[in-house]
């Protein structure tokens, strides 16, 4: 069982500033759970505050059911991997694997067949005779992650460990931990892990599920998919998602039409009415009535062409165009309000003119648009 409870958790410094307000929060049994936002939010001080690198201000922790806020860390099951790996220069990746469990007095053929079974499972047995300086920033990470799975820990602490690494060797590695995380829970090896970093795309493609912090307080707590599909507030809309979902200003207004009234949003001197379903979901709300709004709709819901009823035809101004080999990202000002686009690379064929200042025919997906509170950001439909 190695199930962790935060409740009510804060941290408050010397100084009087308050880092962590009052987290509540659990971490399944076996579950990979990846603390996300941006840099400041305290995802690492929390962390370090279930590691017990962090004394709690407030609040109680539990780990496996057992209190633990007032225990050194060496007695709270976790192993943990840091931004900087953390090896010992003069110990070749075996003695840096073994270091730890000899220190535990742990008797040398268990030693061996533990250190042996990472190497195997991080495919690394050829590099356990090398020195930390003959290895390759992915290994000496592979090597960090052996070290505390030797430990065979209750908890796994992962703060930003693929930071250092180029693009395509953090995209390896990605896989390789998520893979990992799941064969150590498939042979019976509890393998809660708690996962940093301020970059959302390891979160999505990482996380079972996803806490995405700000200023020290939870936003949301959810499944990537629900995340992007579901944000509870504009912050999380805007940091989950590449390129970011485009949110502007606007207000509720009422038109009429063939049918009468019809509600809308007016972006700018651009009119988008509101699908029934979404226009129903906001209650009868009016400008009035529920004061500013803001209008989010995500890059891959502004196309070229129209797709069904509610797509909202609209004369644009390109701004310029990202070619991403199968996909582009087109920046756009609608009526001097800036959006973007992503398209796949097949839309633009056939498409002429597409220089700067060039006029632009999109086409809003307006059923899969989002509302929020302009005040409090909180998603209203």
């Amino acid at each position: 069982m190695a199930q962790l409870t935060l409740k009510k958790i804060e941290k408050t410094y010397p100084n009087g500033f308050k880092a962590v307000h009052g987290v509540d929060l659990e971490v399944r049994d076996g579950e990979f759970m990846v603390f996300v936002g941006p840099s400041g939010c305290a995802k690492s001080t929390l962390l370090r505050m279930v590691a017990g690198l962090e004394s709690i201000t407030g609040g109680e922790l539990h780990i496996g059911g057992k209190l633990v806020n007032d225990l050194p860390p060496k007695q709270r099951g976790i192993a943990m991997v840091f931004q900087n790996y953390a090896l010992y220069p003069h110990m070749k990746v075996y003695e840096n694997l073994a270091f730890g469990l000899k220190l535990a007095g742990t008797p040398k053929a268990e030693v061996d067949q533990r250190v042996r079974h990472a190497a195997k499972l991080l495919e690394m047995e050829h590099l356990l005779d090398r020195y930390p300086k003959q290895l390759s920033g992915g290994q000496a990470q592979r090597v960090a992650v052996g070290r505390a799975i030797v430990k065979k820990p209750d908890v796994f602490l992962f703060d930003e460990p693929l930071s250092n690494l180029d693009a395509q060797l953090r995209a390896n590695m990605r896989v390789r931990l998520t893979d990992l995380h799941r064969t150590l829970r498939e042979d019976g090896q509890a393998a809660t892990t708690i996962y940093v970093t301020h970059d959302q795309v390891e979160a999505m493609t990482m996380g079972e599920r996803i806490c995405v912090l700000k200023e020290g307080v939870i936003q949301q707590v959810d499944t990537p998919t629900a995340l992007y599909d579901r944000p509870a507030n504009a912050f999380v809309a805007s940091f989950i998602g590449s390129p970011e979902m485009n949110i502007q200003p606007a207000t509720l207004q009422q038109q009429g039409g063939a049918n009468g009234l019809q509600l809308g949003l007016q972006l700018g001197s651009t009119w988008l009415p509101l699908p029934a379903e979404k226009a129903a979901a906001l209650g009868g709300r009016n400008a009035a009535e529920s004061g500013a709004i803001k209008l989010g709709l995500r890059p891959e819901h502004i196309t070229l062409a129209p797709r069904g009823a509610a797509s909202t035809p609209a004369q644009a101004q390109l701004r310029t165009l990202e070619h991403m080999g199968n996909e582009v990202f087109i920046h756009f000002d609608l009526h001097g309000v800036p959006m973007t686009a992503r398209v796949p690379a097949d839309e633009l064929h056939g498409v002429q003119g597409l220089v700067r200042g060039a006029p632009l025919g999109v086409h809003l997906q307006m059923a899969a648009c989002h509302v929020f509170d302009a005040a409090s950001g909180l998603r209203l439909c």
